[in-house]
């Protein structure tokens, strides 16, 4: 089908001047076609149908078009060429991830400062002459092939490691010699939700069966399966270690303790609760049993001391607990409760030094507390203020550990911790071009529309005026018990030294405090998250650090939906809005790859009740056209198999068909990237610059 059969473009000319802003644009108008679906008697059109097909000659046209009209719109802007000289420049310096041991080796990541991935390196002992072992830069000449995972054989003997191209959720599995640096034959395909759990010269992993050629980005993940594959032999030799051909939309993970004795099953459903499932692999023929049976909790072993296991979970506990179980009599009344549930919620625990190193997050920060393995109290560690603890990698006998530590405005800073003398030191601090000491952090606490007090941290510069002019850039997530915690963005930056103000609200549906909090915002609650948000815009202008008309928002994935719905409910509130790879199509997300995993979060239009809720709030179908919508850039990518791109499209094609106003809404889709996870630097910068570019056009800042 030729492209004028496909949609019409408009015969106009756009332009676009520092002085006016709300010129006219003329979109590319996208075939409509009669599909209508019944939902319990009531009708649904769906006119964009067919741009579900991401693979089809017709879409490809319409995104190419859709493309050229976002381009000719951000090229006109007149400080973009500068916006991405200063991004690139403070994105240079170099970076380093947590140092961890596996037999003789340390192994610690490295990004020299522009480097599209992150190079591997591996030392022996912590005083040995640093190696490069696995460049990932050079698996492609783009850097759209990334590492999505590695894992360290027991012994230090080889390295698995997991491959995602062009952002893929779908993975490839390679394995290395770590002496001599070979890579071996194997190459494992059709990976997807798995990692690498290593057992003698071999290692646990999951994945599906091949899709049919073309329907690899969208068919939906069935019969997740486990297998065993031995370091240097073809996948087809595999063996086979459990399936559920009873539940398909079930999904398996493996894991094995440190001592390689116990290896665990985890079971899932959705994105929320896990049954349980171990071997005692010293037994050879034992069949898998139950630890933990059911999904209404999450169970997540840490290891095992002696012939039990150190469990945390949030079973009759939802800021979650530390306790000790006895394979052999799980029952949860024989349980022994080594760390019992606090205020604050238990985010990860790890055995370092003889001593239970515990990660706890208090109002959306991290603490934390040392004990001894029978749960005794030592003492709180010292960290370097309020901001995110980045977990901590250490050996059950070794006396040193190392952990993470950022903020909104300190880039990730890497610690020594000498365990026995519970005092840290600076292992590696990076040096960048932003002094962290001109700006602030606060946290506020506001009331949302039923009265629930939300928390919101806020950065901005020192000596800030309370005008009600700042531009102001607010984000959010509220979902699937995801915690916001202050996280350090380079791209970020960029807004805060021009003036901005960025703002993060801690939204029910999150994590931040424990499950009852995380169950406040899914499904029929889903619109608690919404009012949240909103909630936090009413505050942030009725506090004077800003208005409607120096507003944005923006968030991604579940963000996204939060976008999307929030500027449809609420549109004169913001300015600006940035949906970023969202779920748009409520009633039909879960019918694409894995997108039936979230119906725990949002249940689903198969039902009458989900229906009513979720077409109340469904971005796609709520546009009406006698709206003034936001400025409105989304943002998504032709390889995203996770939230397909196809949410985006018809959001988009609906509201460019609908939208009368003169404010900007358009869509760029990214090529060979995906859902954002090992996206190379260069796009990074080349996102970066388009996103801020439209934001601060169209909140009329200028770029000093």
């Amino acid at each position: 089908m030729k492209t004028k059969a496909v949609f019409l473009i408009i015969a106009a000319t756009m332009t676009l001047s520092a002085c006016n802003h709300k010129s006219k644009i003329a979109y590319p108008v996208a075939r409509q076609v009669d599909t209508v679906d019944n939902y319990f008697g009531t009708r649904i059109a769906d006119p964009y149908r067919w741009l579900e097909n991401d693979t089809s000659a017709e879409t490809a046209e319409w995104v190419k078009a859709e493309n050229a009209v976002t381009e000719t719109y951000l090229s006109q802007i007149p400080y973009r060429d500068k916006i991405r000289e200063r991004l690139t420049k403070i994105w240079n310096y170099p970076r380093f991830g947590v140092p961890f041991r596996e037999g003789p080796y340390y192994f610690f990541f490295k990004n020299d400062g522009l480097q599209n991935q992150s190079v591997l390196y591996v030392r022996k002992g912590l005083d040995g002459e640093p190696r490069l072992l696995l460049d990932p830069n050079k698996l492609s000449d783009d850097g759209t092939i990334a590492l999505a995972g590695t894992d360290v054989s027991h012994d230090g003997k080889y390295l698995a490691y997991s491959i995602a191209r062009s952002g893929s959720d779908w993975n490839e599995v390679h394995v290395m010699e770590i002496e001599t640096g070979k890579v071996l034959d194997d190459t494992l395909k059709w990976v997807k939700f798995s990692g690498m759990a290593w057992q003698n010269d071999g290692f646990y992993y999951s994945r599906y069966d091949a899709p049919a050629k073309g329907t690899e980005f969208q068919k939906k993940n069935e019969f997740h399966k486990v297998y065993y594959h031995v370091a240097g032999t073809s996948q087809d030799r595999d063996k086979l270690i459990y399936q559920n051909l009873q539940y398909p939309q079930r999904s398996y993970g493996a894991s094995v303790t440190d001592d390689q004795r116990f290896l665990l099953l985890y079971e899932s459903e959705s994105t929320y609760g896990t049954a349980l499932w171990y071997r005692d692999l010293s037994n050879p023929n034992m069949p898998f049993r139950p630890l933990a049976e059911g999904f209404d909790y999450e169970y997540s072993v840490v290891d095992n001391i002696g012939d039990k296991l150190l469990v945390v979970t949030n079973y009759k506990a939802p800021k979650k607990k530390l306790v000790l179980m006895d394979p052999a009599d799980a029952a949860p009344a024989k349980w022994k409760t080594i760390i019992p549930e606090r205020d604050d919620v238990l985010e990860s625990v790890s055995l370092s030094g003889g001593l239970i190193l515990s990660e706890y997050m208090q109002n959306a920060a991290s603490k934390a507390f040392i004990y001894t393995l029978d749960g005794k109290f030592l003492h709180e560690m010292n960290l370097p203020g309020i901001g995110t603890l980045g977990g901590f990698r250490g050996k059950k006998s070794d006396m040193t550990a190392f952990y993470g530590f950022s903020s909104f405005t300190i880039p990730t800073t890497i610690y020594k911790y000498d365990i026995s003398q519970n005092t840290s030191e600076v292992y590696n601090r990076p040096e960048i071009d932003f002094n962290p000491a001109d700006y602030e952090v606060k946290q506020v606490f506001y009331l949302s529309k039923d009265r629930n007090t939300i928390p919101m941290f806020i950065v901005h510069r020192k000596g800030l005026v309370l005008d009600g002019n700042n531009p102001t850039l607010l984000y959010g997530y509220g979902g699937f018990n995801v915690s916001l915690t202050p996280n350090f963005s380079v791209s970020r930056l960029l807004f805060l030294e021009n003036g901005g103000i960025y703002a993060v609200a801690n939204l029910r549906g999150g994590g931040e405090y424990g499950e009852e909090w995380h169950k406040a915002g899914t499904r029929e609650r889903k619109q608690n998250v919404f009012d949240d948000f909103i909630a936090a815009a009413e505050f942030l202008i009725a506090e004077k650090y800003t208005s409607p008309e120096k507003l944005a928002i923006m968030g991604g994935s579940n963000g996204g939906l939060l976008v999307g719905a929030c500027m449809t409910q609420r549109p004169g509130l913001f300015r600006v809005a940035i949906p970023q790879v969202g779920v748009m199509d409520m009633l039909r997300y879960h019918k694409f790859t894995i997108g039936w995993a979230w119906a725990s979060d949002y249940g689903t239009s198969e039902t009458k009740e989900g229906f009513d809720y979720l077409v109340k709030y469904s971005p796609l179908h709520n546009i009406h056209d006698t709206v003034d919508y936001p400025a409105t850039l989304a943002f998504t990518a032709d390889h995203d198999d996770r939230v397909v791109p196809a949410h985006t499209f018809k959001f988009m094609a609906t509201l460019q068909a609908k939208y009368k106003g003169k404010n900007p809404v358009l869509v760029r889709i990214d090529t060979k990237a995906g859902h954002g996870g090992g996206k190379p630097l260069t796009k990074q910068i080349d996102e970066s610059t388009d996103l801020w570019s439209f934001v601060f056009y169209n909140l009329g800042m200028k770029f000093e």
